[in-house]
């Protein structure tokens, strides 16, 4: 089994749909593997009925792309593969030009961290159509499960306040990589620390955790436990009080507190994970305040989620640093973001012009958007999100270009760039299979988080109803695809 710590380091070419491998291996046996081709990553509608999305993801996703190969061991077990008559399903050739490969394609992303919205590329591949189809599966794999995690980490973050919040999702997480790259992404997106002590270590995120039910059951007497766990560990003491009896728990957590306290030391917490929490908060506040343990922070668990937080926050003003598990790890509302990986425009080999495609569907939404796409995002005042807008790389933007709703094209908007701060969103993270993009560290990136979110307007970031954050297709590129569409409608009705 490949080692958790190295996880991200070999290659992992094999991680993808076996489509992905017969479409590669039909690609060269028709001469097309070398097919200039553009393919975009995106996805269609926001997590948890949300206003807005936060990109995590790409520094894995770069990690992956720096180390695509495919080693003797993935061509051995693509050898054993069979069709339906027991022949092998690949030539014993098309393994030798898959043990040369080398990633060649350009890369243009969207900075992790940045809020992004619905059909706007996240990614952009431009390169041999073999090797763009090859990292679709790996790609959206990485950047659907991480975003969706660190969507709803802000949502949390947001409930909570300025409150402490903690990830505490590891025992209920999906697997080994479900847990890692959630406590990353739970971290990017705004908790303050995580229990995974192994995502402590790779990721470089705060830790944070004291003892369960075990350690108090272990003992004969509640305060027994309670003064050895002090003894223990004296500059991370936060007792947990309800075993068995929540404010008889109190009562021995601040006597334990008091003698902390003439000793020199200092009672972090105590936490309660279970019952009405926010009456026994206010309880415990009221015995911590008399006893001159003002300072003691109340930590409550137990299944929680932003409108829960949200809620016990209206109740009572006691809980100050907020445990969040399973529904935080599991993304319990919402087990998946619908991202998509689209080819939109191919330059087959001798030709000189990109060909846009299109995939029709009867669902208006699953009707990709062609040509070579980028994001335009602007700026009020240089500080509030205002829109953006998806235009094709080849086209020239005039200075006040008309901006079209897809989805609703009476509703139209008129951008004055020149009266307004514009940046590309869309950022070149590989040459031709060269990494030049930025090496981020996790704090840049949750910092950026922080600052977008700051940027976007209150009322996409309510839970319930949020406002629509306004983005749309230059006028241009709208009626390009309304163009195709109706071209492909018509040749097919004729057919």
């Amino acid at each position: 089994m490949t080692q958790v710590n190295n996880l991200y380091k070999p290659s992992l070419a094999l991680l993808t749909d076996l489509y992905q491998v017969t479409m590669a291996y039909g690609y060269w046996k028709a001469g097309k593997a070398e097919d200039r081709s553009v393919f975009h990553l995106y996805f269609r509608e926001n997590p948890f009925n949300s206003g807005y999305t936060v990109n995590c993801g790409l520094s894995q996703a770069i990690a992956f792309l720096k180390d695509f190969r495919f080693q003797d061991s993935d061509l051995s077990y693509l050898s054993t593969l069979k069709g339906n008559d027991g022949k092998p399903l690949f030539d014993a050739s098309f393994f030798e030009y898959l043990k040369n490969l080398r990633f060649e394609c350009d890369v243009y992303a969207i900075a992790e961290g940045r809020i992004v919205f619905p059909n706007e590329p996240l990614i952009r591949v431009e390169g041999p159509i073999l090797q763009a189809q090859l990292i679709e599966s790996a790609l959206l794999n990485i950047i659907n499960f991480q975003s969706l995690i660190a969507t709803k980490a802000a949502r949390l973050r947001f409930a909570a306040g300025d409150d402490k919040l903690l990830e505490f999702g590891l025992r209920r997480a999906q697997g080994i990589d479900g847990a890692l790259s959630g406590s990353r992404a739970a971290y990017i997106g705004g908790c303050d620390a995580t229990s995974n002590v192994l995502a402590g270590k790779l990721y470089n995120i705060p830790v944070s955790g004291t003892q369960a039910h075990s350690w108090v059951m272990s003992f004969e007497e509640e305060d027994e436990a309670f003064e050895q766990f002090a003894a223990a560990q004296p500059n991370n003491t936060v007792l947990l009080v309800d075993t068995f009896n929540i404010l008889d728990g109190v009562k021995k957590a601040i006597a334990v507190g008091l003698k902390m306290k003439q000793a020199g030391k200092h009672l972090m917490g105590i936490r309660i994970d279970s019952g009405d929490l926010a009456w026994y908060a206010q309880k415990a506040k009221i015995m911590l305040d008399e006893a001159g343990l003002e300072d003691v922070a109340i930590v409550a668990s137990n299944d929680l989620d932003e409108e829960l937080i949200v809620n016990l926050k209206l109740q009572q003003k006691a809980i100050s640093v907020w445990g969040v598990g399973t529904k935080l790890i599991t993304a319990d509302a919402q087990p998946a973001l619908g991202g998509v990986y689209k080819l939109s425009a191919i330059k087959e080999v001798g030709k000189s012009k990109y060909r846009d495609t299109i995939k029709l569907s009867a669902q208006s939404a699953k009707i990709n958007t062609p040509g070579i796409l980028q994001v335009k995002r602007y700026y009020l005042n240089n500080q509030l999100l205002f829109a953006d807008m998806i235009h094709d790389e080849r086209e020239k933007l005039s200075d006040a270009p008309l901006m079209i709703d897809p989805n609703d094209p009476t509703k139209q908007m008129r951008i004055d760039r020149n009266k307004i701060e514009e940046v590309d969103l869309l950022q070149p993270i590989f040459d031709k299979g060269v990494f030049c993009g930025l090496d981020e560290d996790i704090d840049t990136i949750k910092n950026r988080v922080k600052y977008e979110l700051a940027s976007l307007a209150d009322g996409i970031k309510r839970f319930k109803n949020p406002h629509v954050y306004p983005v749309g297709m230059s006028e241009s590129l709208y009626n390009r695809k309304k163009d195709l569409i109706l071209g492909l409608r018509s040749k097919v009705n004729n057919a």
